[in-house]
């Protein structure tokens, strides 16, 4: 029995096949125009299914990623990097790096591309059929911290610790509580022993980490764990976001312009300059007391001694 049109309508909606649903009548009068085989028409049909399928999964996994903005790894500008390229990024742009449990610390001053980097990663990552999520260090730290005096910190810790991807947002850049070293270990030790992958961006040294989570000893075991399967990245160049104002440039030129202040014939400035040479007022005072005539010194009354001297 041959269905009618409402009934197939029916039938592909009860199996969940809604661009099928919607395609199917336009693609009849194609195939019957063209005339196609019905093995192509199939093809196309249960092609063009899977393709929008991928998109609505693709475009809910960002939604649920919560990243600031969109951003690819094509629109990452390397001609401003002297040591990144694109060919260092080739293991975490595949599957392999979220397989494997990889992590990336993106490390550099404002204005590199840091998070533009680790948001084009993770959006990879979901291309590749896995799910990611997008914080800050701050907003994880004070979550968690109101969760753990709330008595919630298992519950708190789920979005955190379950995705495939963490990206970590922004280390360094803000004051911190006192807990912070203890929440974030909580998330990097549990994501660490499941073999999840992580990807931090922070402007300070990896040793600075320390004084900015106030733990020490908690901070070197973060970043141990990190980078046991992890790498450490280095952006450079000039700000993106000032690059037109060439701020950058200014900035070094002032900051050699101290150092050539003192060059003669190429020699440097030395390290203990000699005092300066006296002014005119000194040398005038000078020469004044000088031309001034001394007064004379009275001459010692030896009389009184020597009559001191007969009476003995």
């Amino acid at each position: 029995m041959i269905p009618a049109d409402d009934e197939l309508d029916a039938l592909l909606k009860r199996l969940h096949l809604a661009s099928a649903r919607r395609i199917w009548p336009k693609l009849v009068e194609r195939a019957e125009k063209e005339q196609w085989s019905y093995r192509d028409f199939l093809g196309i049909l249960v092609a063009e299914e899977i393709a929008q399928r991928q998109q609505t999964r693709l475009q809910r996994l960002s939604r649920r990623a919560v990243f600031p903005f969109l951003k690819t790894i094509d629109d990452f500008d390397f001609t401003y990097q002297s040591t990144l390229r694109l060919s260092l990024l080739g293991s975490a742009l595949s599957s392999d790096f979220i397989t494997e449990g990889r992590c990336l610390i993106l490390s550099g001053k404002p204005g590199r591309g840091k998070t533009h980097l680790a948001i084009a990663i993770a959006y990879r990552a979901i291309q590749n059929g896995f799910d990611a999520v997008f914080t800050t260090a701050a907003q994880l730290i004070d979550e968690l911290s109101a969760a753990f005096r709330a008595g919630g910190l298992a519950a708190a810790l789920a979005p955190y610790t379950h995705p495939a991807l963490l990206v970590v947002d922004e280390v360094g850049y803000l004051t911190y509580g006192t807990d912070a070293a203890n929440m974030l270990f909580h998330v990097v030790n549990d994501r660490h022993r499941r073999k999840r992958s992580m990807i931090f961006t922070t402007n300070k040294s990896l040793n600075a980490w320390g004084r900015v989570l106030h733990d020490e000893d908690l901070a070197q075991a973060i970043v141990d764990r990190v980078l046991e399967r992890g790498r450490l990245l280095t952006l450079d160049g000039p700000s993106i976001r000032t690059n037109h104002l060439g701020l950058d440039e200014a900035q070094a030129g002032a900051s050699n312009q101290g150092a050539d202040l003192a060059r003669i014939s190429g020699i440097a400035r030395p390290e203990f300059p000699e005092p300066p040479a006296p002014s005119a007022v000194v040398w005038r005072s000078f020469a004044e007391s000088r031309r001034r005539p001394n007064r004379a010194k009275a001459p010692l009354d030896l009389r009184a001694t020597d009559a001191g001297e007969s009476g003995l």
